[in-house]
C-alpha cells in the first residue's frame, strides 16, 4: 500500500506536480511549430478508459476495482463525497499516480507502459484547473498564463497576442496586469481556466472548480466550462460533491450564435452526440459518476440520477447546497 502524505507534503508536491505540468506545455491558438506527436486514438474508442483500477493507502483501499470510460467530447462528472477518490481518479488519468491494479488508457495511451519522460510528453496534450487555482503568487495574471509559453521561447508578440485572447475567453483581460493576491477566489478560478484552455487541449480535467465559491461565481465558472466544451469540444471529466454543477453541465450549452446560456432539450438528456431539441441545438453527452466507499455507485445521465429510486440517490441530491 501506498503512504499517505501529510498535508505540509501534499501542498508541496501540488506545487512540484504544477510546474511538471508546465514544464509540458500548453498553448491557446494553433503552434506555429510542431507538436510532440502521441498515437491518435483508435476510431470508435473511448477517449478514456479505467479498467478494475485499485488504489491504496496505508490505511486502506480507496478505490476498488474501478471501470468506466470517457467518449470524445464526452464531459464526465465525477460525483461523491469527501474522500471518496474523485481527484486520485483524475490524477490517475493524468499519469501523476499510478494504480496498485488495473489498467488505464487515455487518449490511445496505455500509461502503465509509459516512462516518466514519456509522461511529462503526455501532460502537455491536457489542460489542467485545480481546486485553489494553483497560481503562482508571484506572477502577474499575465505571467501566470504565458508561462509555458515564454519557457518554449515563443516571441513576446505572440505570447501577449495569446495571452489577451485567453483572458478575453474568461473576461478577465482587464486584470492582465495584477498579482493572484489582488484578486478574488472567483478571479483566480477564471485566470486558472485560462491558463488550462491556453492551449486549446483536447482533454481538460476541473477539481472542484467552484469549491468556496459564492452561488453567482459559482455559476459563472460554470458558464465559462460550458463555453470551453461547447466552442472549443474539448472532453471534460470534472469532480465535484456539487449536484447542482452537474445539472448546470449537463442542461444547459453554450450558444455561440446568442452569445449565451441556453437550456438544452430533453432528447439531449441521454447519451449520443449530434441530437436536436427542435430548435436546432446541439450538445455533447454529459454523464454522472456516483462513487461511494471506493466503488462507482451510479453511472448515467443526470434524469437518470434524478429520477432514480435509489434511498442512497436521493439522500445525496437532497444534500444539495
Amino acid at each position: 500500500m501506498k503512504r499517505a502524505p501529510g498535508l505540509g507534503v501534499q501542498k508541496r508536491a501540488l506545487c512540484l506536480v504544477l510546474v511538471s505540468i508546465y514544464n509540458s506545455g500548453m498553448t491557446f491558438l494553433a503552434r506555429p511549430a510542431p507538436q510532440r506527436k502521441m498515437a491518435a486514438p483508435v476510431p470508435g474508442e473511448p477517449l478514456i478508459a479505467f479498467q478494475n483500477v485499485h488504489l491504496g493507502f496505508d490505511q486502506g483501499e480507496v478505490l476498488g476495482g474501478i471501470s468506466f470510460e470517457v467518449s470524445p467530447a464526452e464531459t464526465k462528472i465525477l460525483l461523491g463525497e469527501s474522500g471518496s477518490g474523485k481527484t486520485l481518479i483524475m490524477k490517475m488519468a493524468a499519469g501523476l499516480l499510478r494504480p496498485d491494479a488495473g489498467r488505464i488508457w487515455v487518449m490511445g495511451q496505455d500509461l502503465e507502459a509509459m516512462s516518466e519522460t514519456d509522461l511529462l510528453d503526455f501532460r502537455r496534450h491536457i489542460g489542467f484547473v485545480f481546486q485553489e487555482g494553483a497560481l503562482f503568487d508571484s506572477l502577474t495574471v499575465a505571467e501566470n498564463v504565458a508561462f509555458r509559453l515564454r519557457e518554449e521561447h515563443f516571441p513576446e508578440e505572440q505570447i501577449e497576442t495569446r495571452v489577451r485572447e485567453a483572458l478575453r475567453f474568461v473576461e478577465m483581460e482587464p486584470a492582465i496586469g495584477k498579482y493572484p493576491g489582488e484578486l478574488s477566489g472567483g478571479m483566480r478560478r477564471r485566470v486558472s481556466i485560462a491558463r488550462a484552455l491556453v492551449d486549446r487541449p483536447p482533454l481538460v480535467f476541473y477539481d472542484s472548480p467552484t469549491a468556496g465559491l459564492d452561488p453567482v461565481t459559482a455559476q459563472t465558472i460554470i458558464t465559462l466550462i460550458l463555453r470551453g466544451r461547447d466552442l472549443q469540444g474539448v472532453t471534460s471529466m470534472l469532480a465535484t460533491h456539487r449536484v447542482q454543477d452537474a445539472f448546470g453541465l449537463a442542461r444547459f450549452r453554450f450558444d455561440e450564435r446568442a452569445g449565451r446560456v441556453t437550456r438544452v432539450g430533453p432528447s439531449l438528456l441521454s447519451p449520443g452526440l449530434g441530437k436536436n431539441n427542435g430548435e436546432g441545438a446541439s450538445a455533447p453527452p454529459t454523464n454522472l459518476v456516483v462513487l461511494r466507499e471506493g466503488q462507482i455507485y451510479f453511472e448515467g445521465t443526470a434524469e437518470q440520477f434524478l429520477h432514480s429510486p435509489d434511498d442512497y440517490l436521493k439522500t445525496f441530491l437532497a444534500s444539495a447546497e
